[in-house]
């Protein structure tokens, strides 16, 4: 009998996902609030419908009878997926998971009282901060110059995932004007812990945490922060037990069960410091091309396996020393090399390239995963961090 499979949230990353379910031979529903969303073209139902709309959702689910929900990259309305699989007894994650997952304060008060995760995190609303014991801090509070903060902190909406609204606060002056402008959405304010950042690809299947991919990331300087590429982690790095080990006690504290999941985490002086965690795969052609590259496991393709009753495995034979790249340059393009170009000019081996920049484009500062990801990506195989990063800028180059 032919199984179905629905898919909430039908971006262009939902792409890869329905291509290996169709694969399988799996009927794939799919539902967006964009009539124009990439997934509704090639799903083998496509429903237009808001899925903030919980209600709405269920009404179309209950009548397809999907046997299970594949998870795509997708940010606060995690929640529907949820209370999709709790009403209609589908497997997967629950409301509650994907309410940890979502919620940066429940989150973070989570893992806070579990000793792992140590620092000081508020709510912020309304131009105020609401501290312990209901202490409030500015408005008709206590000044914000009085609240026990170590900066640099960060300012980010409460709710969903990504770059999204994120403020680097480095001053206490920038703090109180940050704050000031916070108005009917919810926010976080969270110390800053020192330290590389990481990203992390794994599955929590069966009861057991497993790893996938540790990735360790090329970021943009202060305020912003954005992430421009990643480096493959071998197992044999001493970094990659600890954070394995630190990371089936984050899963298990926030009782993930039968999920694919992405984490960013801090290499920090005390070891690994969890940023944030979701139940669903990483985004930005990490989990249907960086990790299958990296590590021969599909993500995707396994977890439809998995629910099919098929064997599967997420377990890694090798690590292969691999790089992704985003096209961060600024400034005004000359040139526009194709891949065969650009592989002819690395030592390296040039696994994959996508460029949408054109000639004569001026491309601006990176701010955000908006202004960057459009551009294209490229991803290079062969020595290691140093090796491949060089690499990456004579590929930049070129373009000027």
């Amino acid at each position: 009998m032919m199984m179905k499979a629905a898919i909430i949230g039908a971006s262009k990353e939902a792409l890869h996902t329905i291509e290996k379910a169709h694969e399988h031979g799996i009927t794939v529903v799919a539902l967006d609030g964009d009539p124009e969303a990439a997934g509704l073209k090639t799903a083998d139902k496509s429903i237009v419908e808001d899925i903030s709309n919980e209600e709405a959702v269920l009404r179309v689910l209950r009548q397809e009878k999907p046997d299970f929900v594949l998870t795509v990259p997708i940010g606060r309305y995690l929640t529907t997926i949820g209370t999709v699989n709790d009403t209609l007894g589908l497997p997967g994650i629950s409301r509650e998971m994907a309410d940890l997952c979502t919620d940066k304060f429940r989150f973070h008060k989570k893992l806070y009282e579990n000793n792992l995760r140590r620092c000081r995190c508020y709510r912020v609303e309304e131009g105020r901060i609401l501290g312990t014991e209901g202490t409030v801090f500015g408005a008709e509070g206590s000044g914000i110059e009085d609240l026990p903060l170590t900066l640099p902190a960060v300012l980010k909406p409460r709710f969903g995932s990504g770059s999204r609204g994120i403020h680097m606060i480095t001053q206490k002056e920038q703090l109180i004007r940050a704050v000031e402008m916070v108005s009917g959405e919810q926010y976080v304010l969270e110390e800053c812990i020192a330290g590389e950042e990481y990203g992390v690809d794994g599955a929590m299947i069966r009861g057991k945490f497993q790893m996938v991919l540790l990735r360790k990331k090329e970021n943009t300087p202060l305020p912003f922060r954005q992430a421009v590429g990643y480096f493959s982690v071998p197992p044999s790095d001493g970094f990659w037990q600890q954070v394995y080990n630190y990371m089936k006690k984050a899963v298990s504290c926030l009782g993930l069960l039968e999920c694919l999941l992405h984490a960013d985490i801090i290499k920090g002086a005390e070891g690994p410091f969890i940023i944030e965690l979701s139940a669903r795969p990483s985004g930005h052609n990490l989990h249907n091309l960086f990790t299958p590259l990296c590590t021969g496991v599909d993500m995707a393709e396994e977890y439809i396996k998995y629910r099919m009753g098929n064997s599967y495995s997420f377990h890694p034979e090798k690590t292969k020393s691999m790089m992704i790249h985003y096209f961060d340059m600024e400034g005004t393009v000359r040139s526009v090399p194709g891949g065969e170009q650009a592989a002819r000019a690395v030592q390296a081996e040039l696994a994959a390239w996508e460029c949408n920049i054109r000639q004569g484009e001026k491309l601006g500062p990176v701010s955000d995963g908006h202004s960057l990801m459009e551009r294209g990506y490229f991803v290079l195989e062969g020595g290691g961090d140093s090796h491949l990063l060089n690499q990456a800028q004579i590929v930049k180059n070129m373009f000027f």
